[in-house]
């Protein structure tokens, strides 16, 4: 009996260890699928690769480098830097009206994955609905109700109490409504790539129709807080300018106030909360929008939202067309009105509606346009002087795309940005 007890004792402890560290790595592997970590070092490639267009637009690379997505005449497309061969395209459905086919598109930040945005026209944008009138209620006859006499003379006469007659409902015939819906149907889908060295074809998924998205309107900023799956998006038609949310569960709200104006934006990668540039009237303030709840970053008139990064907020002072000032506060779960801001840099960099900004993966702030890039690291400004024709830098900051054209196609060479 003992020697079976120690027996069953010895492998208890050698299984403990085992079934731990299968636990283990199950938890890890199901944690890599459910949240896609980071590099903590930004990847960076070198590479060439000819794409077959000389008209190539609104370039933007994933975040492993390995693809191209750009708009060429009205067509979206997404170029295998890798294998140097078109993998996916979307065309527009209407050749004369450039408010239909993809209007925006954004990659997620940490994956092979695509979000864009899909315009068509409505086929049935009037319906014709039959309204039928409530029903008419049957009314029943009452009797007459015999009233005895309230005294015993037999010469009184009986009373009779006669109900008050009530007309028949008249029957009124059905009639047709005409009801009006949105001329555009927009769609939001997700595009997901394979490796680039596989032969796999992307998996481009429906997501959902956006029924308020106004026809004709278009896609000014869009950015995406992949911690809380929220997505912001302004967008602007001739009569009016919205910021639309969509949340995980794909509920759509607007939470742009009447007669508001924004000119940037960013999302918080920890909390998603959504700083803006916010214009109106003659009033215009650096805000944080959590929820339809708003606060006050910034009354500064010259102030601008620059973009966040690891818990910062970088807020940019612009006068003249100049960049003379980088400030910062700290991305808090929390937020209250006017909080501090930190001086980071002082200086002149030229700030017009050509340059574009983003902060990267190590805090540099990277303010460029196709011919020079400014990067601000740790206080100090240094000046890169960029080569092709068109220059794109990838979004964490690391990776330079020089575009230079060649006849019918265009050179696409990648290496790292280095200041």
């Amino acid at each position: 009996m003992n020697k079976t007890l120690r027996l069953i004792l010895v492998w208890t402890l050698i299984s403990l260890p085992l079934q731990g560290g299968t636990y283990f790595f199950l938890n890890n592997q199901v944690q890599k699928v459910m949240a896609p970590t980071v590099a903590s070092e930004p990847i960076t490639l070198l590479l060439k690769a000819t794409i077959p267009s000389s008209s190539l637009t609104n370039v933007q690379i994933s975040y492993a480098k390995d693809y191209l997505a750009y708009m060429e005449n009205g067509t979206f497309k997404v170029f295998n830097l890798t294998k140097g061969k078109i993998v996916f395209e979307k065309k527009s459905p209407s050749e004369n009206d450039q408010s239909y086919g993809v209007l925006s598109y954004q990659w997620l930040p940490d994956r092979n994955t695509l979000l864009y945005f899909y315009a068509k026209k409505n086929p049935d944008p009037i319906t014709y609905v039959t309204v039928y009138p409530p029903k008419a209620t049957p009314q029943t006859p009452v009797e007459p109700t015999p009233v005895e006499p309230k005294t015993e003379d037999p010469n009184q006469k009986i009373v009779v109490e006669v109900p008050k007659v009530v007309p028949k409902e008249v029957p009124v015939a059905p009639r047709v409504e005409k009801r009006y819906g949105n001329p555009q149907i927009t769609e939001l889908y997700t595009l997901e790539l394979p490796n680039s060295d596989e032969d796999i074809a992307p998996d481009d998924r429906f997501n959902q129709t956006i029924d308020n998205f106004p026809a004709g309107g278009t896609i000014e900023t869009c950015v995406v807080s992949t911690s809380t799956n929220l997505m912001y998006l302004t967008v602007k038609n001739e009569l009016t300018e919205l910021l639309m949310e969509i949340d995980v569960m794909k509920n759509v709200r607007t939470l742009s106030k009447s007669g508001e104006t924004i000119d940037n934006m960013a999302a918080s990668d920890r909390y998603g909360t959504l700083y803006l540039d916010s214009k109106v009237g003659s009033t215009h303030e650096v805000i944080a929008l959590d929820g339809t709840k708003r606060q006050i970053i910034s009354k500064n008139i010259n102030d601008r939202i620059l973009g966040i990064r690891d818990g910062n907020v970088y807020i940019g002072e612009v006068e003249n067309n100049q960049l003379v000032k980088i400030k910062t506060t700290t991305d808090l779960a929390t937020l209250s009105s006017n909080p501090s801001l930190k001086t980071e840099w002082e200086g002149t960099i030229p700030f017009d509606n050509n340059v574009r900004t983003l902060i990267g993966a190590k805090g540099q702030m990277i303010v460029y346009d196709h011919q020079t890039a400014f990067i601000v690291t740790a206080g100090q400004l240094a000046e890169v002087k960029l080569h092709g024709d068109e220059n794109y830098v990838s979004v964490d900051g690391a990776e330079l795309i020089q575009l230079t054209k060649n006849g019918t196609s265009t050179l696409a060479e990648l290496q790292p940005l280095k200041s």
